[in-house]
């Protein structure tokens, strides 16, 4: 009679390196196949872990998708910090800031985040992020080249990093060629246009 094949056993991991594990396996789900293929079956096979497992650790399919949400908002919110670091000490902080920005949006899957969360309406999670956007407004207007006074101005240039970066995680792999450019044609367009958006002379 023929021996069936053992088991492998599971590795053995405590319950918070399991559940890093596994939003690190929901994160990266999200960003090569989108939000549909965040589920607990799928997340159980990338860990190698039980259904029964991964639902003892977030409950459901939506406690799943609630913990990747509010996972990746923090992470983005530390990228946001660091940039904030970068302003005060970087004489390229210019550049740095909009490498932080497009890094979290594109290979961080804030991005997708972002288009999950607007689509979902689950606006709720953003306010996690206000702290650091307000602080990001306050190190533009210290640190960049030029930046005036204005606090409306360096906002609307923190919305325009931010949106560009967005729009180009989300549709620029696709947009971009279209038009003949390359990867990195949208963030080296933002950042040759924030020297002349911080000027003064760019609202006269």
């Amino acid at each position: 009679m023929p021996q069936s094949s053992p088991q492998p056993k599971r590795r053995k991991r405590s319950a918070e390196e399991a559940r890093s594990e596994a939003l690190d396996a929901a994160r990266a789900l999200l960003i090569e196949r989108g939000p549909a293929a965040v589920t607990l079956a799928n997340v159980g096979r990338a860990t190698e872990m039980s259904h029964t497992n991964v639902i003892h650790h977030f409950g459901s399919a939506a406690g799943l998708q609630t913990a990747l949400m509010e996972y990746m908002i923090r992470d983005l919110a530390d990228a946001l910090a660091d940039a904030v670091s970068a302003l005060h000490v970087d004489a390229a902080a210019p550049t740095r800031l909009v490498d932080h920005v497009f890094d979290a949006f594109g290979e961080g899957g804030a991005g997708q985040l972002a288009a999950w969360l607007a689509l979902s309406r689950e606006f709720e999670h953003f306010d996690l992020l206000r702290d650091a956007v307000v602080d990001l407004v306050e190190a533009v207007r210290a640190r960049l080249p030029d930046a005036p006074g204005d606090e409306e101005r360096t906002r609307g240039l923190v919305l325009l990093i931010a949106i560009c970066a967005f729009g180009d995680a989300v549709i620029g792999p696709h947009l971009r060629p279209m038009l003949g450019q390359g990867d990195e044609a949208t963030r080296t367009l933002v950042t040759q246009l924030l020297p002349l958006l911080a000027s003064p002379s760019a609202t006269r």
